[in-house]
């Protein structure tokens, strides 16, 4: 099982996100952290993070390090990739 760690930039993010959808991504993530390979999509231009995570209509972007996935960014499908 890999670690979940977020950078500043996350939680930021993170925060910035309703409540509901708060709970949802953490509930998603902790799964995923289970297999991360199974759910990972490889970022086309690796700008802002290599692979990223689907939940709904929120993204998040990350890198995996070792045992690590480092949480760059989370945001709205329409917003994050700009």
């Amino acid at each position: 099982m890999y670690k979940i760690v977020l950078t500043q930039r996350a939680v930021k993010d993170l925060e910035n996100i309703d409540e509901r959808m708060q709970n949802r991504i953490a509930v998603k993530l902790k799964e995923y952290a289970k297999e991360p390979h199974r759910y990972t999509r490889k970022l086309i231009s690796p700008k802002i993070g290599t692979y990223r995570f689907r939940i709904g209509d929120y993204r998040v972007i990350f890198d995996i390090d070792h045992e690590n996935i480092v949480i760059l960014r989370i945001g709205h499908r329409k917003s994050i990739y700009k």
